[in-house]
């Protein structure tokens, strides 16, 4: 690659330019090149061909923005969603949804191989569902037109800009059907976000409270087990795909002591609960571990403790060579302190589950110093984005000492 300062000089002197979208990166943007430089493209296809304009410039890299679209590449369609022009929401509906699924598959292999070194096992698994009406939970946001009335949709894409909708084709239908007549029942004060959850048998669950909207938890049954919770937690929003993460997560192993950090509501905790004589789950947010706690107890799981405190600040509790340790971190990945615990306390095995392709090359670039990658398993579990869920089973390398 040119040093930076020439790539500086090469693209101040662009402005439009044709190019040739060569793949899919993480995260769903099309890589094109010009000179050599890197040009990342929204909303674009391998294979097209296109005149784009370029609205950022990096020391070495930019971003562009479709123009003209000369010549679509395979698998290119015209997206299904009404909204999907303007909307922040998806960014991949433009594509196939099989080869949706194989080119995320490919950018993730890629960053984990060109940011953390990682070489994939050639058991790799990637696991897809239905591409549509699949998602459990959405978050909306509010506002009113020029005429005050009140509108209900989706940030466009890199702004604060509401995007009203009507409909929303990736939710859940029983989630979807709230979508029309929010606008009538949020007619009073409004908030400027609005998280929804349904659960079984459509249960839905708002927040924050909202006079006209149900607010209490909802049940959610996944494999063996039944997790009540609310629209304020977290928990994995495909609906048919969770529970062969949850298995694969999991998986068969047995042993004295697990722990799981950034436990949510217990999602992996109660079934690691079946397989491990004692349970630690770690979560920072009270709300969440206090539905831990009580779902655990409903499936009298009296051995899985939960701990209401942020894992950064846990973390130095971890017991040495403990037999598992799973992580489901947020998009920022594992901070500094628990990566460097995980590598001083050495558990027999990490199961790392990541929804950031990025940060998880990051992180594994350190654990493989003292870990072997066993397996991993990716998940299409946001399908028309460009987002994968990966499932990553380390063990360690050598025995403790």
């Amino acid at each position: 690659m040119r040093d930076r300062r020439e790539v500086a000089l090469r693209l101040a002197g662009l402005d439009e330019v044709e190019v040739t979208v060569e793949k899919l990166v993480a995260g769903g943007d099309g890589l094109a090149r010009v000179d050599g430089i890197p040009i990342f493209v929204p909303r674009s296809a391998p294979g097209d061909r296109a005149r784009v304009r370029l609205v950022e410039r990096r020391p070495d890299y930019a971003r562009a923005e479709i123009v003209e679209l000369l010549s679509p590449g395979p698998g290119r369609r015209e997206p299904p969603c009404p909204y999907f022009v303007d909307c922040g929401g998806c960014q991949l509906q433009h594509v196939e949804d099989g080869l949706q699924v194989r080119y995320k598959a490919e950018a993730v292999v890629e960053t984990l191989s060109r940011v953390g070194g990682v070489k994939v096992p050639p058991s790799l698994e990637v696991v897809a569902g239905e591409a549509w009406g699949y998602r459990l939970r959405t978050q909306l946001h509010t506002g009113r037109d020029a005429q005050g009335a009140v509108q209900v949709g989706y940030f466009a894409r890199g702004s604060h800009t509401l995007v009203p909708v009507s409909a929303c084709p990736i939710l859940d239908p029983a989630l979807e059907a709230q979508i029309p007549a929010l606008p009538e029942r949020l007619a009073g004060e409004l908030p400027s976000r609005l998280d929804l959850l349904v659960g079984d048998g459509g249960a839905l669950s708002a927040a924050p409270v909202v006079d006209d909207l149900p607010h209490g938890d909802v049940p959610l049954t996944v494999g063996d087990f039944t997790y009540r919770l609310d629209a304020r937690c977290f928990f994995q929003a495909h609906r048919t795909l969770v529970g062969r993460l949850v298995a694969s997560a999991v998986g068969r192993w047995e042993g004295e002591a697990a722990v799981d950090l950034y436990a949510g509501v217990g999602l992996f905790s109660l079934p690691l609960g079946r397989r491990y004589r004692s349970v630690t789950a770690v979560e920072g947010d009270r709300v969440a571990a206090r539905y831990a706690r009580g779902n655990a107890k409903r499936h009298r799981l009296p051995h899985v403790a939960v701990v209401p405190q942020a894992v950064e600040s846990w973390v130095g509790q971890l017991p040495s060579g403990v037999d598992r340790v799973l992580v489901d971190p947020p998009r920022d990945g594992l901070a500094t302190p628990v990566r460097k615990a995980l590598l001083l306390r050495l558990p027999e095995r990490i199961t790392y589950v990541s929804c950031h392709a990025a940060t998880l090359a990051r992180d594994l670039r350190e654990l493989l110093t003292r870990y072997r990658l066993e397996a991993l398993a990716l998940f299409d579990l946001f399908p028309q984005s460009g987002h994968m869920e990966s499932v990553a089973q380390l063990v360690r390398d050598a025995p403790l000492g």
